[in-house]
Order: structure tokens, then C-alpha cells, then sequence
């Protein structure tokens, strides 16, 4: 079934602009060619799902599984599989957990930490490069606003998705 947009739920033509340009951000940077080519250059031999997980654990380290999950938007299944490999390759630990001993965080090692920091290095300055005749100011303003987006994505995305799906028809209440 196809849902049409009423006029109370068309989106304004510079929310539209703003998804496409994420769009293509996604497509540009998510391609695998161009994952590889970040990994070479860094000199680390990651897939693009453990290094989203190390991006995370560095971001907001060290969380549980199912909060590594959930901020992933992912199964927790999925985590543990990606946590058990970055271990077992030296770039992750787990540590007791300090507000339950029965339960564990993961948290970078320090060849996750150098591994994460070289993949940003390299990222940065391509980013810095294509961004290299931005002034200043359009660099902080631009940094801000995306930040004030990912942030009111986080804050609203569990609720839209919970409507989305009720909607749709597959979800309970």
C-alpha cells in the first residue's frame, strides 16, 4: 500500500533538498570502493560494520552490548558477533560493568584507539581537502547545524519510527 502525502504532511521543499543531499552524502561515502580505499590508507584492515562500532565505543565509550546496539540501530546479535571479532583482533575489551558487576562494557583497546585514530586522520583530510575554499565561519556554522541535526534525529528517530510502523499497520500497542 502506498501512502500519499496529504497537505498536512508534505515535507517543506528544503527538508526535501536536505534528504537528498544526505542521500547522496551516504551513497558517496557508504560505497565499498571507497571504504577500502579509507582502510589502505589508514592501514587497517576493518569491514565498514566494525568500523561504525569502533567510531561509537571512541565516541561514548565504554557502553553495554545492547546500548552499542541500540545507538547502532542494529540487533544486538549483530554487535556481539562484530564485538567477539574486534576482540579476538585486539581492539576491543570488556571491563565490569561499574553500575552492575554481572554485566560488561566494551571499551577500546589501544590498538582500537590507534586504529580509529588513523581511519579519522585519513577521513579528516580528505574532508579538509574538499572542503579546502570554505571560510571559517561556514566550516563552524556547518559543523554546528549538522550536529543539531544528528542530535534531534536521535532524539526524535525512536518515536517516528514507533508511528511509522503503527502506521503501517506492524506495529502493537
Amino acid at each position: 500500500m502506498s501512502v500519499r502525502p496529504t497537505a498536512a504532511t508534505r515535507v517543506s521543499p528544503d527538508v526535501a533538498e536536505i534528504e537528498r543531499a544526505l542521500s547522496r552524502i551516504a551513497y558517496l561515502s557508504g560505497r565499498a570502493r571507497q571504504h577500502d580505499r579509507l582502510m589502505a590508507l589508514a592501514g587497517v584492515p576493518l569491514d565498514r560494520a566494525a568500523v561504525a562500532l569502533l567510531r561509537q565505543i571512541e565516541d561514548s565509550e565504554p557502553l553495554r552490548l545492547g546500548e552499542l546496539a541500540h545507538r547502532l540501530g542494529v540487533e544486538a546479535s549483530h554487535v556481539t558477533r562484530q564485538v567477539q571479532q574486534l576482540q579476538k583482533a585486539d581492539y576491543v575489551s570488556r571491563v565490569p560493568d561499574p553500575d552492575d558487576r554481572r554485566a560488561q562494557r566494551i571499551q577500546l583497546t589501544g590498538a582500537g584507539r590507534e586504529a580509529i585514530g588513523r581511519i579519522r586522520e585519513v577521513a579528516c583530510r580528505g574532508m579538509q581537502g574538499a572542503l579546502a575554499g570554505w571560510s571559517p565561519e561556514d566550516l563552524r556554522l556547518l559543523a554546528e547545524l549538522f550536529h543539531r541535526m544528528v542530535d534531534d534525529f536521535v532524539v526524535h528517530f525512536d518515536d517516528w519510527a514507533v508511528e511509522a510502523e503503527r502506521d503501517s499497520g506492524g506495529g502493537e500497542e
